[in-house]
């Protein structure tokens, strides 16, 4: 990995120097506007829309539309004199209980990594958060932009996570949070045992990027000039359920099944997405494992039948050749032991 950032981490009169790496990475894949017919890369020109002149980075500078066609344009002057620390210090300002920050207010995360001499206090502030089970909440200058972020523990490494400020979150104003719907007690408690049975341990690993895989599937297709083989069809989601309990009690009875429970009514179940995806990768592994045995046992069975094929005319003309020259020997012997005719 490559640091993107260096500076301290500022908590009391304690600094800590330290690098930070981007903690995630995207892995859509990528394309490129070309040209279809020769497969040329598109290029674009920056162009102004007043004189239609092509624009070098160096005339380029930002502007802010304050509408009706006007704009206010503003130089590096304007931004050299904003209130923006240039200190490359993340400080601390307070520590909270981990579990009073939203988390829609995450945005990116970052790994912290101690710098020169500074893995001490470093290790230090690590245990200092382990033990009293809070994060810290600091305030850090990212790529020109002031930054809410917490500071935590993460597998034995601190971790930067940026925030959005409160006034980016939108409000969630729908029209059904004003009506007076009543839930059944005896559908929520039906509700509450579909959870139950569905309950399991997070593993992200089992969980896979399907579509990703499908197109890289695709393309190495295309590269080597081989056949693109067509996935299996998707099966159309069911049609929303007019007998709310009926669809619950179905929905408990297939969570069961798939655990391998007795469902509750005797039915047959269908396992759960979770139970399912793990279900294919053991699956997988399997067969991945069977894969040379039975290719094995495929070739041995060929040779066999090769072998009787060969064989089976041979002993047929086995059986035909010392019936052919029994036949007259028996015909000799006969004629000595028929009595003679006296005159």
């Amino acid at each position: 990995m490559r640091a993107i950032w260096k500076g301290a981490v500022s908590f009391g009169l304690v600094s800590i120097g330290v690098k930070l790496y981007s903690a995630t990475e995207e892995k859509d894949i990528r394309f490129h506007q070309v040209h279809r017919e020769d497969g040329g890369r598109i290029r674009y020109k920056r162009t102004c829309s007043v004189c239609g002149e092509e624009v070098t980075y160096d005339d380029i500078a930002k502007g802010y539309d304050i509408g009706g066609g006007e704009m206010v344009i503003l130089t590096d002057e304007d931004f050299a004199d904003l209130p923006l620390t240039s200190s490359r210090a993340i400080d601390v300002l307070e520590f909270v209980p981990a579990d009073q920050v939203d988390p829609i207010l995450y945005n990116k995360a970052y790994f912290l990594e101690p710098e020169g001499t500074a893995t001490k206090p470093y290790v230090l502030l690590r245990d200092a958060l382990l033990d009293s089970e809070r994060v810290a909440i600091v305030k850090v200058a990212l790529r020109q932009r002031e930054q809410l972020a917490t500071l935590r523990v993460r597998e034995g490494v601190l971790l930067l996570n940026t925030m959005l400020w409160p006034d980016e979150i939108r409000t969630a104003d729908f029209g059904f949070l004003d009506e007076d719907l009543k839930v059944r007690p005896p559908e929520l408690a039906m509700a509450s045992s579909l959870i139950d049975s569905m309950t399991g341990e997070f593993e992200p690993d089992v969980f896979t990027d399907d579509y990703r895989a499908a197109l890289q599937e695709v393309i190495d297709a295309k590269v080597e000039g081989r056949e693109v083989v067509q996935p299996e069809e998707v099966e159309e989601a069911p049609a929303a359920a007019v007998d709310l309990m009926a669809a619950l009690k179905a929905s408990v009875d297939r969570a069961r099944a798939a655990r391998g429970e007795q469902p509750a009514r005797g039915g047959g179940g269908e396992p759960t997405p979770i139970s399912s995806a793990r279900s294919a990768k053991k699956a997988a592994e399997k067969k991945a494992a069977k894969a040379p045995a039975k290719k094995a046992a495929a070739k041995k069975t060929a040779e066999k039948k090769t072998a009787a094929a060969t064989a089976e005319p041979a002993k047929k003309a086995a059986k035909k050749t010392p019936a052919k020259k029994a036949e007259p020997a028996k015909k000799t012997a006969a004629r000595k032991t028929a009595p003679r005719k006296t005159a």
